[in-house]
């Protein structure tokens, strides 16, 4: 009996194993004992194309970081929030015109008002962490 694949546009599945998906890792850090620097780390190492965006860093774990998600072009399966309500909120129009498949809030990021937003223009939100969903073969 062969394996069963899901197509999800970028990436394949086999069961819960995912081929690489593109994502965004907004607010990630150069700061090794921060969470979201945590999440490009184990994001890279699980095989996954990883967009760390910092205003101000230049890599993250030997990537090329983003200065702003308006930076970033192509197709994203996800942007993974670090940042917190009052400064999503700001990127909303940015956020919008990335078009993400699907937008993870991060504990501490979570925006009920973006979220609504985000659901209305047809992009998947859920409130969860990244480590977690890797760890468990969720992601």
């Amino acid at each position: 009996m062969g394996e069963v694949l899901y197509n999800h546009g970028d990436s394949v599945e086999k069961g819960s194993m995912t081929t690489s998906k593109r994502t965004v890792v907004l607010g990630a850090s150069p700061k090794s004992e921060r969470i979201s620097n945590q999440a490009v780390a184990d994001l890279k190492a699980a095989g996954h194309a990883v967009i760390p965006v910092n205003p101000v860093a230049e890599t993250i774990h030997g990537l090329p970081v983003s200065a702003s998600i308006s930076d970033i072009s192509g197709t994203v399966d996800t942007l993974t929030m670090y940042v917190n309500a009052s400064r999503s909120s700001a990127m909303q129009a940015e956020i919008l015109a990335l078009n993400p498949r699907r937008v993870l809030f991060n504990p501490g990021s979570e925006n009920p008002d973006l979220q609504k937003v985000l659901v209305a223009a047809g992009i998947e939100v859920e409130n969860a962490c990244t480590l977690i969903l890797l760890r468990t073969g969720q992601y």
